[in-house]
């Protein structure tokens, strides 16, 4: 399955190197460093990377536009170019890329399939307790306010087939932060496409800093509880799409 990776970066200078170096050691698979302007020079050491590396390429925005805006230009340049799978992973080695391949290989099963720490096999490491608070924290908010069964809804490591993203409207999501990774797993749940969760061991970052901030923690919250009042006449009725409408946004 043709697969692009696709890497939103904001001062990630420190990591970038590692970040090409293990990725491009996993076969038939694409990278795409989207650079939000960098004031460190990530994007600049990217192109360096690039003019190697014919796998590697680098998306210029001349400024910091938000993680969610970063997806939604990288996926969609996957989607015009005709990648069959495309892949979100973080920039600072909190998620392996040695595991990118039970992701896409996942997909031969599901349409979604997400890297997890809340299933047998997954886990975090280097983590204090209130990131472990936050998170496990905030999936629990998503499953009572939404119904969606996923464990680890908040997972910013994940691969979809192309269809998927079609069929919940890419370029017409407006989340950022954990709030897209939100809406784009509850989205696809919605309308029927096949969810599965691969597990991982998330391991906190050695280099660089955190981009998560109140702001986004806040946005992500309101808009699961927007979504979660909008779902309960759904769910109250028991109803889920019909297998038509799912059958032909594919």
């Amino acid at each position: 399955m043709k697969a692009l990776v696709v890497v939103p970066t904001y001062d990630e200078r420190a990591n970038i190197d590692e970040l090409v170096r293990r990725t491009l050691a996993v076969p038939d698979v694409d990278l795409l460093i989207v650079d939000d302007g960098s004031p460190d020079g990530t994007g600049e050491r990217a192109d360096e990377l690039a003019a190697d590396e014919p796998r590697l390429r680098v998306l210029h925005r001349p400024r910091k536009a938000g993680l969610g805006s970063a997806y939604r230009d990288g996926l969609g340049l996957g989607l015009d170019e005709g990648y069959e799978a495309l892949v979100e992973m973080d920039a600072d080695l909190s998620h392996d890329p040695a595991v990118l391949p039970d992701l896409i290989a996942a997909l031969q099963h599901s349409d979604l399939a997400i890297g997890s720490r809340y299933v047998p096999g997954g886990g975090v490491a280097n983590w204090p307790w209130h990131r472990r608070m936050l998170s496990a924290g905030g999936n629990l908010y998503v499953r009572l306010l939404t119904g969606l069964p996923v464990r680890d809804a908040t997972s910013g490591f994940r691969a979809f087939r192309a269809a998927v993203l079609r069929g919940i409207g890419l370029r017409e999501l407006r989340s950022e932060g954990y709030s897209f990774q939100l809406e784009t797993a509850l989205k696809a749940w919605r309308t029927g496409f096949r969810t599965t969760e691969v597990p991982i061991t998330f391991v906190e970052r050695v280099a660089g800093a955190s981009k998560i901030s109140r702001a986004i923690v806040v946005e992500a919250m309101l808009r699961v509880l927007l979504w979660g009042v909008r779902c309960v006449p759904t769910r109250l009725l028991g109803r889920r799409p019909h297998p038509e409408s799912v059958a032909a946004s594919r």
